[in-house]
């Protein structure tokens, strides 16, 4: 078969987990016409999908619990806070993207903000990313036998996000399957992944699996404590059909700024050689990862977006969400997990 689904396939149970770092309200249930399945059956039905193309709309909620973003200053110096503050607002604000598919290689999401759009676009070994808001533009070639050195364009998909749970697994979750449900007018089962353990902030995962497809049309994650899903990604509209070639065309707009980029050419800066080396304590969903001394840089604890998300505590700063932990310690250690940040200040203390 040629999904990576295929490994969480074992011969007798299905128990599966998902390690940490991996980092979705979900519709009322309908009444799905859908014959009765196993756990295993339903990850036997992703494993054997050969939907390659397709088209929708995927919508993205979240209630991590975090502050509100500040607002950053364009002025000298703050153009690190500026680029910190648009990733998170991406990963952890509600948004709104069109989403086009047509096999490994042609890719396309239009993320569509208030009176703005941000792309990323594969088309072959073309990869843009435009951002409207200031005309930016930036292009990549991919390399040949290029190993993942390519941006994903249908990373927000919740067939991306659902591969993301399952890629490592453990016996440290429980499979079963909730009610059938109902996404967009298509029957699916819910496939729904429980930790074995109290010691996670993850209540529980939740994946729409398209009845017909094998697709996931909804990825809902749910936080210990807290009775709003954590996080939600789901089809709003879904079409197998293979989307238009036109879609994947891109042009830069006139006056737009081009900037050029390498992916993966293969050589190993000093720099990069030079990063420190995680190591992570634990296993499954209360996996501790951690980085030593001094990987904290200067310019990252002196910013004010540092100072805005993360909150003083014995030893450091923390930043608390309903889903996820990071600690950095006042020499300079991180520390992050799908853990409170107690079990963070223990692993330091260790």
């Amino acid at each position: 078969m040629k999904h990576p689904w295929v490994r969480w396939l074992p011969a007798a149970v299905v128990p599966v987990a998902i390690a940490a770092g991996a980092i979705i309200a979900p519709l009322a249930a309908g009444a799905a016409d859908l014959p009765s399945k196993t756990p295993d059956d339903v990850l036997r039905l992703m494993a054997a999908s050969e939907t390659r193309s397709f088209s929708g709309t995927v919508e993205q909620t979240s209630h991590l619990g975090l502050p509100t973003l500040p607002s950053v200053s364009s002025g000298p110096g703050s153009s690190s806070d500026q680029s910190a503050a648009s990733t998170l607002e991406l990963l952890t604000a509600d948004h709104t993207a069109k989403v086009y598919v047509d096999g490994p290689t042609r890719m396309r999401v239009q993320v569509l903000d208030q009176l703005a759009e941000r792309d990323v676009i594969r088309n072959g070994t073309d990869v843009w990313l435009y951002q409207s808001k200031g005309e930016q533009v930036t292009h990549a070639t991919v390399p040949a036998r290029a190993t993942g050195s390519a941006p994903d364009a249908a990373a927000t998909t919740p067939s991306a996000l659902a591969q993301r749970f399952l890629t490592a697994v453990s016996p440290s979750t429980s499979v079963t399957l909730g009610a059938n449900t109902s996404v967009v007018g298509r029957d699916a089962y819910d496939l729904v992944l429980t930790p074995r353990t109290d010691a996670t902030l993850v209540r529980s995962v939740s994946i729409a699996v398209d009845g017909t497809t094998g697709l996931p049309l909804r990825v809902t994650i749910d936080a210990r404590g807290q009775s709003t899903p954590a996080f939600t990604a789901e089809f709003t509209s879904f079409s197998p059909s293979a989307p238009s070639a036109s879609v994947f065309a891109f042009t830069p707009p006139p006056g737009a700024k081009v900037t050029e980029q390498s992916l993966g050419g293969g050589h190993k800066t000093h720099a990069a050689t030079a990063h420190p080396k995680p190591s992570v304590s634990g296993t499954g969903w209360d996996a501790v990862v951690s980085l030593p001394a001094g990987s904290a840089p200067a310019s990252l604890t002196s910013s004010p977006l540092y100072g805005e998300l993360t909150t003083p505590v014995d030893g450091g700063r923390a930043l608390s969400t309903a889903l996820v932990s990071v600690l950095v310690t006042d020499d300079g250690r991180v520390f992050a997990g799908a853990v409170p940040v107690q079990t963070l200040q223990a692993a330091a203390a260790r």
